[in-house]
């Protein structure tokens, strides 16, 4: 096949990847936003390689015309977690979305396949609009926690390197590997309040400190240059004693005094 057809077939795949990973980042950017914890830490997309899917229509006698009815990972996202508890709440978040549709699960964390691999599969079919209209598209949907993503990432370099005939006391360590990551990510889930109420609150600091650094600036542009030095010096006292309510009340303070200067309205 000339390699112009090839990209044609595969470019609706990448126009799914693309708006798939923008509609999963939109997820995690309106819950920080709203100051709640995305069950997603990161997305990652990618277009299958011509000679991945050329070795699989041919592991899989797989001919042209039903390469696309029978090859479903063509376009593949990766959503990667935190927590094993978060993996469960993206497939119910991906379940009640209107824009794709699950078509298969595959739950290799709760049915660890014997090489020690441990992730969440689903297949969803999801439309996109291409110059000859639309089209509606099968994508793999990978879901992890970090530490699942790295034992498998390690893997899968291992299957290229052994061309996916990796020796017995290698494959012996991988599976040995794959059940410390099973504790670890137990023992993740055990302190999992603690985690997320120490993230909680680095964010809102980090807001804070965001809000009282652009009030600061705007006050540069109307107020008095030496008063606001001072403010500014008063900030970076506050900022290293990393009390939350003190910079919390400074916060307030600027604000009321960036209001009396018009400042507030500036961008």
């Amino acid at each position: 096949m000339e390699i112009q057809l090839w990209r044609e077939i595969l470019a609706p795949y990448q126009l799914a990847v693309d708006e798939l990973v923008v509609k999963f980042n939109h997820i995690i950017r309106e819950s920080r936003t709203r100051g709640t914890y995305s069950p997603i830490e990161r997305v990652e997309g990618r277009v299958k390689d011509l000679s991945s899917i050329l070795n699989k229509m041919q592991k899989k006698d797989v001919n042209m015309n039903d390469l696309e009815e029978k090859i479903k990972d063509i376009a593949g996202i990766r959503i990667i977690c935190q927590f094993v508890e978060d993996i469960y709440r993206v497939v119910e978040i991906i379940d009640d979305r209107s824009d794709m549709r699950i078509l298969e699960k595959k739950d290799y964390i709760k049915n660890v396949k014997n090489t020690g691999y441990r992730s969440f599969h689903l297949i969803v079919e999801y439309e996109v609009n291409t110059l000859n209209g639309p089209k509606k598209l099968p994508a793999e949907i990978q879901i992890r926690t970090l530490a699942m993503d790295f034992w498998a990432t390690v893997e899968h370099s291992l299957h290229y390197k052994y061309q996916h005939h990796i020796p017995e006391y290698i494959q012996d360590k991988l599976i040995n590997a794959s059940n410390a990551i099973i504790v670890l990510d137990q023992e993740m889930s055990a302190v999992r309040d603690e985690i997320l109420d120490a993230q909680n609150s680095f964010r809102i600091k980090a807001n804070l400190v965001s809000d009282i650094l652009h009030s600061l600036q705007n006050l540069y542009k109307v107020g008095n240059r030496r008063e606001v030095l001072k403010i500014q010096e008063e900030f970076y006292k506050v900022y290293e004693q990393d009390d939350i309510e003190l910079l919390t009340h400074f916060g307030h303070q600027l604000d009321m005094i960036a209001e009396g200067h018009g400042a507030q309205s500036l961008q």
